[in-house]
């Protein structure tokens, strides 16, 4: 095990919903470099796996600011101060698919991108689907896309598929059920 680099200093300011960080680090081998990371605010995020059935997995399709195209994803959003991963599961299930779930289970926690930002979601499969909406902050009625998880090998070449987290969380839950359920 490597030992962690030292932080002589630290610096930061405000970057929108971040707080960026210039870290003055010194690493075992004495090199200092100058690392930034942005940190999230809040209570994290989750990313949920809502499955309609045992081989169905509910996608929403919504607008991707990132790229001005809509994309094809898994329900995601962030932990209300208060909230567990499960309730802001539930929550945001309700929002943007109009469905809550009577079994939550968090599977485990997803970086985004770890080498420069500590933002993480916490991933949790949802089952057991009924049909129940709250009023969410998206813009427009998000569209939902019943996808079986044996044509994850379909979804993943999609062009309107790409964002990491969505397919890592499909392919750890298709593995959880497989191992737990089937």
């Amino acid at each position: 095990m490597k030992t962690l680099p030292t932080i002589h200093r630290v610096t930061e300011h405000d970057a929108g919903p971040y707080r960026m960080e210039r870290l003055d680090l010194e690493f075992s081998n004495g090199e200092r470099r100058q690392f930034e990371r942005l940190h999230g605010r809040g209570h994290g995020a989750v990313i949920v796996v809502p499955m309609l059935d045992a081989d169905t997995v509910l996608l929403v399709r919504e607008y991707a600011a990132g790229f001005h195209r809509y994309e094809l994803g898994l329900v995601k959003g962030r932990i209300d101060a208060g909230e567990t991963p499960e309730q802001a599961a539930d929550r945001e299930l309700k929002e943007e698919a109009g469905y809550g779930a009577r079994s939550l289970l968090r599977l485990r926690e997803l970086s985004l991108a770890p080498t420069y930002m500590s933002h993480s979601a916490q991933l949790v499969i949802a089952r057991d689907l009924y049909e129940e909406r709250l009023p969410g902050d998206e813009p427009e009625p998000l569209d939902l896309v019943p996808w079986k998880l044996d044509a994850l090998h379909e979804l993943i070449l999609r062009d309107d598929f790409s964002e990491g987290r969505s397919i890592a969380a499909l392919f750890i839950a298709r593995e959880w059920l497989r191992s737990n359920h089937g």
